[in-house]
């Protein structure tokens, strides 16, 4: 201590005061004789040791609550009164740097009975060990996930326990906030629903927060219609991760409790985890609804072919069985490689999407007619081709059997992007089991228009070789079609926006 009761800084820093050090040792060896247990609301926590000259009573909490029970601070000649003014300042500078602020004070002899202490219990006589900061930074991984959830539209809210300037300053650190702006706790219990509703519109960093007031903010988020997913540990933390859209609990230090009540665990406590279970959603997301757009417009195709031949009566240029065989091994096996699409390379710069928007959309009903009727129109194209060549109809059947899987094999490549030019080599090498679908496809219709087996299952006929020069022809011109139809929809400003209207 200086002569002035200030605290020096340097070996000491952030000015726990020698004396202050000594007591902390000496509480460490005395025997505990009953305690107040740390409570989130009252920021505190307070042991009665017993001593060699009798009780003492070592309290450690937030700064705002330890000052607020303490008259003195502890100088090497003994207790002296408070200067006050000088800590808070002292605190706000240390907090302000993004540490962590934790005030330890003592009391000697105090006229406590052990058995039954109570937070009300705590005397407002205690002497001031001085404060500790301690500084725990943030993981770079943690600042660059930050970083990539706000790239994609997400807003990360800091809900913490901490002062307000050390929550500030810390969010600042991650990318969260402008390093002044946060509610505490006590301004949000001020606040009515629809206050506390307008309040998280803008702000990003909640300080001395309750498991009550958790509770409250993820209401409060969900009433603005956002979704909200909550991370916590703790035990209190369930009420507001049972609430929460998508509950995350920590694998490491988390509660059972909070595991039993969250629907997703992290088992490496680490943020970046979110970010990348994220990145992972959207792309399962994004795979389900292109394999909703690659398989309905198959599908109908296959349908629009028979009841177009009902409907005008002429010859099926499918029948039943070979639309069997389409669907349940051409179809299923080009399906499948959708769903292995890897992550499209701005699938975390997209803006979320609506929680009331369709996995088919109405541009998505546009893809699956317009898709639908090229391929119906390549199919009958093919089937009265062979026939006004001389084919029976067996030989013309199959070539349209043919066609219409080669329409959608290449259309499998037009749907590995949804509006993106897939007219590159490049485009293509991302996904390894697209070349094992197609050989799959490729073996399999050689046996089905070859085999001896399969032509008599099926009805089909063997074709000539300059036959399926054609159909390669025919089925490079469909694909080209359909990338014909994505660019038009991407040069178009009006057309883009309802396509990618999330």
């Amino acid at each position: 201590m200086e002569s002035g009761g200030r605290p020096t800084e340097g070996a000491l820093y952030p000015f726990a005061t020698k004396v202050g050090i000594e007591r902390a040792a000496e509480a460490a060896a005395a025997p505990r004789i009953d305690a107040i247990p740390f409570e989130s609301e009252h920021k505190f926590m307070a042991t009665l040791n017993r001593s060699a000259d009798g009780q003492m009573l070592l309290v450690k909490g937030a700064p705002e609550v330890i000052l607020d029970h303490c008259d003195r601070q502890q100088a090497a000649t003994g207790p002296e009164p408070l200067d006050r003014d000088w800590f808070v300042g002292e605190g706000d500078r240390l907090a302000a740097q993004g540490e962590r602020v934790l005030g330890p004070a003592w009391l000697p002899n105090p006229d406590l009975r052990a058995g039954s202490l109570r937070p009300a219990d705590l005397p407002k006589t205690l002497v001031l060990l001085g404060f500790v900061g301690f500084m725990d930074p943030p993981r770079k991984e943690a600042i660059d996930a930050v970083q990539e959830c706000h790239g994609g539209g997400i807003r990360v809210t800091m809900i913490t326990g901490d002062h307000k300037i050390t929550a500030a300053a810390i969010a600042k650190m991650l990318g969260i906030g402008d390093g002044r702006t946060a509610v505490a706790g006590t301004e949000i219990e001020a606040m009515n629903d629809a206050a506390l509703q307008e309040c998280v519109r803008d702000v990003d960093v909640f300080a001395r927060a309750s498991p009550e007031h958790k509770l409250r903010l993820v209401k409060a988020i969900q009433a603005n219609r956002q979704i909200v997913a909550m991370t916590g540990d703790g035990v209190n933390d369930a009420p507001a991760l049972k609430k929460a859209d998508i509950g995350v609990a920590m694998g490491i230090k988390g509660t059972e409790v909070t595991k039993e009540a969250a629907e997703m665990i992290l088992a490496d406590d680490n943020f970046a985890s979110i970010s990348a279970a994220v990145k992972e959603g959207r792309t399962v997301y994004n795979n389900i609804e292109k394999a909703m757009l690659f398989l309905l417009p198959t599908n109908i195709a296959q349908g629009a072919v028979i009841a177009i031949a009902i409907l005008f009566a002429f010859t099926l240029p499918i029948t039943a069985p070979q639309v069997l065989w389409v669907n349940m091994v051409t179809s299923v096996a080009l399906g499948l490689v959708i769903s292995f699409e890897p992550h499209e390379a701005d699938v975390m710069t997209r803006p979320p999407r609506s929680i009331d928007r369709p996995i088919v959309t109405g541009f998505g009903i546009w893809r699956i007619l317009f898709v639908g009727a090229a391929l119906v129109l390549y199919t009958l194209v093919v089937f009265f081709w062979m026939k006004g060549q001389g084919a029976s109809d067996q030989m013309a059947r199959t070539a349209a059997v043919n066609a219409i899987t080669l329409g959608q094999l290449y259309y499998l490549f037009n749907s590995r992007y949804l509006l993106d030019s897939s007219l590159s080599v490049r485009a293509h090498l991302g996904n390894p089991y697209l070349w094992y679908g197609i050989a799959a496809v490729v073996v399999l219709q050689i046996l089905f228009t070859y085999a001896p087996p399969l032509q008599a299952v099926f009805d089909t006929e063997a074709l000539p070789p300059s036959v399926w020069l054609w159909l390669i022809l025919g089925g490079l011109a469909f694909f080209l079609v359909v990338e014909i139809e994505k660019l038009v929809i991407r040069s178009t400003p009006a057309l883009k926006d309802a396509a990618t209207r999330r």
